[in-house]
């Protein structure tokens, strides 16, 4: 691999380290690996020239000058190496040169052409690419000339550089300088100084990349890992901000805190903080995150730093949630750790580590509080931040369960209120002698939020969160919200009851009302009756008078007059 300034550079295989090294070492130079016992010298050299045999075809020789080879086979064999397999095959060599003071006789002059002729049977054995040369300052202890001796080295180091060969020479970090016999005089071009470090009985292995001639690459200190899957180095440092916006929205698995925000849930790949008192049900809610996640198919990691996989699995089934099956689908993912096992570099290691092998789309940490005991308040505050930004950039949702100290406290120890996206405040309140959970949406960025408070009620159906309410004395919750209620219904019953007897009053004076109206229609029916036979009565009269008058006018003989009367009667 060559970078862009012309620098040819040999990956080492290392995860992390040629990341950060923009390739990994320089090819065809030597390369110092310095540091204290046990930080990992061997193993990053071993790792250097096996992974060079197995991803690149670069076979190699590893020179050993103080363990045995046997030794060394059995050391890496606890990472997975087959380093005996690989020396069957002839595609690394390993040379053991151990030089006892007590047989050694110093006359005269002196050089090292018999290690210079061992070193190049072995190279030409295995046409070798890669070399090693483990803890060469082994030699100074068995000269008395030391002059002579760097002489001589030197010109083993100008000699590998002749023929090509990548190289890493390890050697024991001095009293105030890199190493004891000044080595990084002679290997100027890539100095690498691993540390392994103590601190409040926590020990934390680091690396710094002190020079590498001729291009870029990352100087801080950087965490890394020795077990099972090897040496691995996690650049965690160099995170930023160029993460990726989501519109998406996820569900919580609780419908009723979905609701509380318009359009329901939290924007994918945010970060959401739970804060709260011990019991509150931070854990409860961050459960329910991670199984919405699996049961929409996606995978969930959970890091707890206070309980076992299997604690965490029965309790929520008081929940009604089924923690186990997911966990037995291969989308739930437990990682139980007591914060005081790793210190705070080795935690940020180990979970961005495995974030990225599971390549979860929720990651739950409960709780973050549990590491401000083990490191600096900025310490800490470093370490989820870069967290949280490793999160956002690989578009992950994380959830934050924060234990408060009071049920007043509106910040958090690690200070991360103001980096998280979603905050949810949940706090254990007692009224008449009684503890009511109570949750707050103190802030959901992006989108309008409820800001009622809510009651927080478990059950085996799950979370529910009850509709506000106001009394007098501000919102109620627990006993004082179910006796306002049955006060609330008795006064209601009270009301029906009174509406219903004043409807039957009304009704009652609406009947007597009518019943009135219809007696006096039908009197003044009779009277209208009785009104036209007077009147037909008098008309018949009237009619009968002139009859009899007309009769008596013609019995006189009056018939003009009787005709008259008739016209008149007509």
């Amino acid at each position: 691999m060559t970078s862009q300034l012309g620098i040819g550079k040999s990956p080492t295989g290392i995860q992390g380290f040629d990341e950060l090294t923009l390739g990994g070492l320089p090819t065809g130079r030597p390369s110092l690996v310095c540091g204290s016992a046990g930080c990992g010298k061997t193993l990053f050299a071993s790792t250097f020239l096996i992974n060079g045999v197995r991803d690149h075809g670069e076979p190699g020789v590893f020179v050993t000058f103080e363990e045995r080879p046997e030794d060394i086979v059995n050391n890496v064999a606890s990472l997975g190496f087959e380093l005996d397999k690989l020396i069957e095959e002839e595609k690394i060599a390993i040379e053991h040169i151990a030089v006892d003071p007590s047989e050694v006789a110093e006359i005269g002059d002196y050089d090292l052409e018999g290690l210079f002729l061992r070193l190049e049977l072995a190279i030409d054995t295995v046409g070798a690419k890669r070399v090693v040369l483990d803890t060469i300052e082994s030699l100074f202890s068995a000269f008395s000339n030391p002059a002579i001796l760097r002489a001589e080295i030197r010109r083993l180091f100008d000699w590998l550089k002749e023929r090509g060969l990548t190289t890493v020479i390890t050697a024991e970090r001095g009293d105030g300088a890199l190493t004891r016999q000044g080595l990084e005089e002679y290997v100027s071009d890539c100095v690498i100084l691993l540390d392994h470090r103590v601190e409040n009985q926590i020990s934390t292995r680091r690396l710094r990349i002190v020079k590498y001639r001729g291009t870029a690459h990352g100087t801080n200190e950087y965490p890394f890992l020795i077990d099972t899957d090897g040496f691995s180095v996690l650049p965690v440092s160099a995170l930023g901000l160029l993460h990726q916006v989501h519109e998406e929205r996820i569900a919580s698995g609780v419908p009723d805190l979905d609701a509380m925000m318009a359009g329901g849930g939290f924007f994918r790949g945010s970060s959401i903080l739970v804060s709260g008192v011990a019991g509150a049900g931070k854990s409860s809610l961050a459960a329910h995150f991670a199984a919405a996640a699996c049961a929409r198919g996606e995978r969930a990691m959970y890091f707890s730093f206070e309980e076992a996989a299997d604690q965490a699995v029965r309790n929520m089934r008081s929940l009604g949630l089924d923690l186990g099956r997911w966990r037995d689908a291969g989308l739930l993912r437990f990682m139980a750790t007591r914060p005081t096992f790793y210190s705070l570099e080795m935690h940020l290691a180990v979970i961005l580590r495995e974030v990225m092998r599971f390549e979860p789309s929720v990651v739950v940490l409960d709780p973050i509080s549990a590491f401000t005991e083990s490191g600096d308040r900025l310490e800490v505050q470093s370490m989820l931040l870069r967290i949280v930004d490793f999160l956002k950039n690989r578009g992950i949702t994380g959830i934050f369960t924060h234990l408060a100290h009071s049920q007043n406290e509106a910040t958090t120890d690690a200070g991360l209120s103001s980096l998280m996206d979603g905050w949810v405040l949940m706090l254990n309140r007692e009224v008449n002698g009684e503890f009511n959970r109570e949750l707050y949406l103190l802030k959901a960025r992006g989108m309008a939020h409820s800001n009622q408070v809510r009651e927080f009620l478990m059950s085996d159906r799950g979370i529910s969160l009850l509709p506000p309410h106001l009394g007098e004395g501000g919102a109620l919750t627990g006993t004082a919200r179910k006796a306002e209620e049955a006060r609330l219904r008795r006064a209601e019953i009270e009301r029906q009851t009174e509406l219903g007897r004043l409807q039957q009053q009304i009704e009652q004076r609406r009947r007597r009302a009518r019943a009135q109206i219809e007696a006096l229609e039908a009197e003044l029916q009779a009277e209208e009756i009785a009104l036209k036979a007077l009147v037909e009565s008098e008309s018949a009269h009237e009619r009968q008078r002139l009859a009899d008058a007309d009769t008596l006018a013609r019995s006189r003989g009056n018939e003009r007059f009787a005709d008259l009367l008739m016209n008149k009667g007509e």
